[in-house]
């Protein structure tokens, strides 16, 4: 954490002004804004602090607040960084008064406690805080914001468990004394105050839940166990523990997925479902061995994090137009392409909730299922038993369907029956693992699949990729260098300003917060059925989509650059080189 120390000489406690009246003061904020934020919060937001409550409705800033704040009460403005701060002297102060009064201890030195609080004009917060540490108090002045998010990060329930305590108390040998049953559905809540290695487990898939990752990476090295969580589609490092317990942490993770723990020299994959917060999150785990012991990763699947809404996904309003139109056709194959976590599923099945209604019979074949969707049908493949996608998909043909989702086309059987069900009046969504919209005809090709069934199903294919979304808290233009505004240029656009993040603790210092898609789009017009029929090549599947004006992939990012939604870095490394579209004017 870093903190600015202001003068020494204070103002006393009782003779400091509200906040409102500070930022009206300081011209931060108009005095008809701040009399209707007290009334929103006297009528229904009284739960959020006014500062808070200021910067939801956008009356001001964060920035401001905080600046004000540190003048006017000559205090100590802290950023936190929760990896630095000690977890024991937390335990200074209650758990409810923590939370009740926003403040989070600091350090101690001596018989003073330094204290973060969010509201320092509270004028018998001081004294409460005194009486509750039973010590000299001195306050610093962080966001609210940012003690909340250390607390939940860090400290996930009342019982407060420091990693260095828990590492302390591991042996070489605790994978022989973990001998535990597990139940299908495991609370990583109710189990945080057992055991060492079943907390430090526990431990780190909180963390990573909290952190919106999508997976973890467990990996043990030489002498230590490197923990990395993979953010926005990046990976940073989350913890570094001793490499003695690697086989203790390894084991416990199988236990969880119902993996032979005995087993440790082939690859194992599993599931676990745990229960957070209320909720019910599913994770896929691999381990694999390797030089130093065995690799985990577990894929994250959080419900909360999948938007059921195709507008929420980045479409263009001509792109998401014309994808409409081919998701509502009565029958015909449209397909999704794109690599390993593109997005391929959320865009799924954000189609299948838009199209999905009490009159149809809609079924899907997935591996696994990723998420619940009411009026839909959902089979979950078991390749260990025989029930293949093609299996499933063949038996749901005698389930009356109207419209069928094909988690994946992975061999030429699945493509046929496919093909079959979408000639015989049926819908059918899936994916593809190409490069671009225009490969998936030839990869039905390359699969075995005749160019005459391939033109006379496919409806569309939509290409997809995921780029960071630029964090609005610390976003600021820049100048990019000449050869990207080439680029651009080359593209038929003209960019007057760019735009990227400049790091904060929201954004964890990265610049970016969230993702967004790009797009490119190919639909199957009559000509181009034809052509599929006499020459199903990339290349001439590419000519007829450069000559009906498809936006490619790097153009649509480039279009959202433009926007200033994410950075021209960040399109250039998702797609591959594009074209100007026909038909397009420059804008």
């Amino acid at each position: 954490m870093s903190i600015a120390s202001p003068p020494s000489t204070r103002p006393s406690l009782q003779s400091r002004p509200r906040l409102g009246d500070l930022l009206v003061r300081r011209g931060f904020l108009t005095a008809e804004r701040l009399q209707e934020a007290l009334r929103l919060q006297k009528d229904g937001e009284q739960t959020k602090l006014l500062g808070e409550l200021l910067i939801d409705r956008e009356f001001c800033s964060e920035e401001q607040i905080l600046e004000c704040l540190a003048v006017e009460f000559q205090l100590p403005f802290v950023r936190l960084d929760a990896r630095l701060f000690d977890p024991k002297v937390v335990e200074l102060l209650p758990r409810e008064f923590i939370e009740k009064h926003v403040v989070l201890p600091l350090f101690k030195v001596r018989d003073t406690l330094t204290v973060a609080v969010a509201e320092p004009s509270d004028v018998f917060l001081l004294d409460r805080l005194k009486a509750a540490a039973h010590c000299e108090v001195q306050l610093a002045i962080a966001s609210a914001r940012d003690i909340r998010r250390t607390l939940q990060t860090y400290l996930p329930d009342s019982q407060v468990f420091v990693i260095d305590d828990i590492i302390d108390d591991v042996q070489g040998d605790a994978v022989e004394l973990i001998e535990e049953s597990i139940e299908d559905i495991v609370s990583v809540n109710e189990l945080a105050g057992q055991s060492p290695i079943i907390r430090l487990v526990n431990f780190i898939i909180y963390s990573a839940v909290k952190e919106g990752a999508s997976d973890i990476h467990i990996e043990p090295t030489e002498r230590q166990i490197r923990v990395r969580f993979r953010v926005d589609g990046a990976l940073h490092k989350a913890l570094e523990l001793p490499g003695h317990i690697s086989p203790a942490v390894a084991s416990r993770i199988k236990i969880m997925a119902s993996l032979d723990i005995s087993e440790r020299r082939l690859p194992q994959d599993g599931r676990i479902h745990v229960m957070m917060e209320g909720r019910s999150i599913d994770l896929r785990v691999s381990t694999l061995p390797m030089a130093h012991g065995e690799k985990t990763v577990i894929r994250i699947l959080d419900n909360r994090n999948i938007p059921l809404s195709l507008a929420q996904l980045g479409f263009s309003s001509e792109n998401l137009e014309r994808f409409q139109q081919n998701i509502n056709r009565p029958n015909g194959i449209v397909l999704v392409t794109g690599p390993t976590g593109s997005g391929k599923s959320t865009t799924l099945y954000a189609a299948l909730n838009t199209v999905s209604t009490i009159e149809k019979n809609i079924c899907t074949v997935e591996d696994p299922v990723e998420f619940q969707l009411q009026l839909v049908n959902q089979f979950q493949v078991n390749e260990k038993v025989g029930l293949t996608f093609a299996g499933v998909l063949r038996s749901l043909l005698r389930q009356d369907p109207d419209i069928l989702m094909v988690g994946e086309i992975r061999d030429a059987e699945t493509a046929r029956i496919a093909i079959q069900a979408a000639l015989t009046g049926h819908l059918v969504f899936s994916t593809l693992h190409t490069n671009d919209a225009c490969s998936a005809v030839t990869r039905l090709v390359n699969m075995g699949v005749e160019g005459y069934l391939i033109g006379a199903s496919l409806n569309a294919v939509l290409a997809q990729r995921l780029c960071r979304r630029i964090c609005a808290k610390c976003k600021q233009s820049y100048e990019p260098p000449k050869a990207m505004k080439l680029i651009v240029q080359q593209m038929g656009l003209e960019i007057n300003e760019f735009f990227r993040g400049a790091g904060c603790a929201r954004c964890r210092n990265t610049g970016f917060t969230g993702r967004i898609a790009i797009h490119e789009l190919l639909v199957v017009d009559d000509a181009l059925r034809e052509t599929i029929n006499v020459s199903a090549t990339l290349q001439s599947v590419t000519d007829h989509a450069r000559r009906n004006g498809m936006i490619p992939l790097r153009y649509d990012g480039l279009r959202k650059v433009k926007e200033g939604l994410t950075t021209i870095e960040e399109v250039l490394q998702s797609s591959d080189e594009g074209w100007i579209p026909a038909n397009i004017q420059k804008s």
